[in-house]
Formats: C-alpha cells, sequence, structure tokens
C-alpha cells in the first residue's frame, strides 16, 4: 500500500489514530471503486492510483470532518470522490503535458498513448460523478460545479492570457481553478458530510482556496529544486512544454523592467527547444540560482499564512491545530 498520509507534526495522537485508520479504508474503498470485468481498463485506471500519492485531498476531508463525525459513510465517499477526480484530472494533464512519468513511474499515455490516458481519465470522471449521486444531490451540484473550474483552468493555462490581462492575475486564476477549486470541495464536503457546525463548511472553502494556491506555488518551486527520484516528475518538465510558472513569470518580469543580463539570459533559453535533456538541466540550473525562486517561496508562504488566518475562524481544538500544519506541511515541501 502507498504511503498516505503526509507528514504532520504535532497532530493530536487520538485524532492521528483515527484519520489513519479512516485511510486505510478510503484506500480500501478507493481500490473498488475502480474495479471493472474490463481487462483493459482494470489496469490502466489503477496505474496512477498504485503509484502512490499523498492522498492530500482524502487527508483534507477527514481533517473538516473532525469538526463532527469523522466515521460517516458519506465522509469516507467523499474522499473517494475528491481523490478520483484528482486522478482523472492527472490523466489528462500528462497528456497535455506530455509527462513522460507522474509519481515515479512512466505516465499513462507513455504506457498506452494518448487516447487510452484520456479515456482512462474519462472513465475516472464518470465513477466519480456515480459516487457524488449516491452522496447525494448537494454533493452532485458542487462536484459539478469543481469539475467546471478543473476544465476552465486547464483551457485558461492552455490558451494563456490575453494582451490585455495582468499575466501574474491569469495565473494565479488558472491556480485556483486547476488546484485549488478541488481541495476547497475537500474541505467543504468534509464538513457538510460529517454534521460539523454550520457555517464551517464555507470557512473550509475559503481555507481550500487560500492552501490550493499556496501548495501548487511550492510546487513551482519543487519542479525546479527536487529530482525526479524525490518528485515523481522530470525537473523542469513544464519548461519544456512552454508551461508558465511563478518563477518564470517573475523572471520575465525582471527582464522586460531592468533588463537584467541573467533574467534576459534565461528568458532566451525559456524561448529556445529544449527538448534535449542537457538543455533543460541547464535551465533548471540557472533558475534555480535566480531570485525567482526564493520569491516564489516566499510567495507561497505569504499565500499559506492567509489561510492559516482563515483557519482561525474555526472553533479551536486538535482539528484546527491539525489543519493549520497540514498547511505548513504542504508548504515546507519546497525546502
Amino acid at each position: 500500500m502507498p504511503s498516505t498520509l503526509p507528514v504532520i507534526p504535532d497532530i493530536d495522537d487520538q485524532l492521528a489514530s483515527r484519520i489513519l485508520e479512516q485511510l486505510e479504508a478510503i484506500e480500501e474503498r478507493l481500490r473498488d471503486s475502480v474495479a471493472t470485468s474490463d481487462d483493459m481498463v482494470r489496469w490502466t485506471a489503477r496505474h496512477l492510483m498504485d503509484a502512490g500519492g499523498k492522498r492530500v485531498r482524502p487527508m483534507l476531508v477527514l481533517l473538516a470532518a473532525s469538526f463532527g463525525d469523522i466515521g460517516r459513510e458519506e465522509v469516507l465517499d467523499s474522499a473517494v470522490l475528491v481523490e478520483l477526480t484528482h486522478l482523472a484530472s492527472l490523466y489528462h494533464d500528462d497528456v497535455m503535458d506530455s509527462a513522460a512519468t507522474r509519481r515515479g513511474a512512466e505516465s499513462a499515455h507513455a504506457l498506452w498513448g494518448n487516447n487510452v490516458a484520456i479515456l482512462t481519465g474519462d472513465f475516472l470522471f464518470a465513477r466519480a460523478s456515480g459516487l457524488s449521486a449516491r452522496i447525494g444531490p448537494e454533493a452532485v451540484r458542487l462536484h459539478s460545479e469543481t469539475f467546471e473550474r478543473l476544465c476552465l483552468g486547464q483551457l485558461h493555462e492552455t490558451v494563456g492570457p490575453r494582451a490585455e490581462d495582468d499575466p501574474f492575475a491569469h495565473y494565479i486564476s488558472v491556480l485556483a481553478d486547476k488546484t485549488a477549486s478541488l481541495l476547497a470541495l475537500a474541505g467543504r464536503l468534509g464538513c457538510l458530510l460529517s454534521g460539523a457546525p454550520a457555517g464551517t463548511d464555507e470557512i473550509m472553502a475559503r481555507y481550500g482556496e487560500k492552501v490550493g494556491v499556496a501548495f501548487q506555488l511550492a510546487d513551482d518551486v519543487l519542479d525546479l529544486t527536487s529530482d525526479s527520484a524525490t518528485s515523481g516528475k522530470t525537473p523542469g518538465i513544464d519548461l519544456r512544454e512552454g508551461v508558465p510558472t511563478m518563477p518564470t513569470l517573475l523572471v520575465r518580469r525582471r527582464a522586460a523592467e531592468t533588463g537584467d543580463p541573467s533574467a534576459r539570459r534565461i528568458v532566451e533559453r525559456l524561448g529556445a527547444d529544449l527538448s534535449s535533456d542537457d538543455e533543460l538541466s541547464e535551465l533548471v540550473e540557472l533558475l534555480r540560482q535566480d531570485p525567482a525562486l526564493e520569491e516564489t517561496r516566499r510567495l507561497a508562504e505569504r499565500t499559506a499564512d492567509e489561510a492559516v488566518e482563515v483557519l482561525l475562524e474555526l472553533p479551536a481544538g486538535p482539528a484546527r491545530d491539525a489543519l493549520v500544519e497540514f498547511t505548513r506541511s504542504l508548504v515546507d515541501r519546497s525546502r
């Protein structure tokens, strides 16, 4: 079984034990949720699931549910729902980004081709939709709204900002749709389905929007600083595909505003052919030494601080404390 619990120091022992117990149940339900008699899909649908992952979204469902009854069946179903939706989006993202690896394993499209990968993602979305219908109408509504935002985020990332758009605002909106929306859904469902006090779901939704952006900004740092054995992805893969990240946006702005030679050198390389691993590695090394990397890390930390400020509106206790530690663990990955 893959490791499923993010590193969360100083969490209340009783709560940690309960969450670990529920995560094991969720892992079993995840496997059951993709069970099928179809020989092909049986393997493709489990490919990324079996590769592991931090299970950040199910974890957030459970932490939110800790303000109510964490053991309810609907809570477990909602945790499976958000993880299935996340996994489905990864199959599609890897096709869009031409990613060769995911979670330390070959990506689905590298193994079976783009069509199989896309259809496998569609299969997982279908299973997630069936699960939301089982939970109830409110889950269906919230899930469909989140699914729409996932699609719009990918579309806006692919098309890019218009000439009149602020590229930084555009990028943050993409992060909000592609990443934060699903974390907001996880927090909201955890509260709604556990019987948590009224209003906690709205607080968790606002928290999810903040922590999701912080999480993805930290990922921008990790994309440059980690190796493939640590992250499960080739460092700088977004650079090769021309996908904007916060460090590259900051470098481009500095080159345009100040004419800084090091920034201009990076911008020139960003527009060059990066199909060569050596060329990509050289560009990654330049960005590792550039101040934009530390600036992105600080922005991730400030956004995480804003997420913690939202959490302070929740009732004090072990659940809130665990959420604060959870927030820090998501951003501290970039160090």
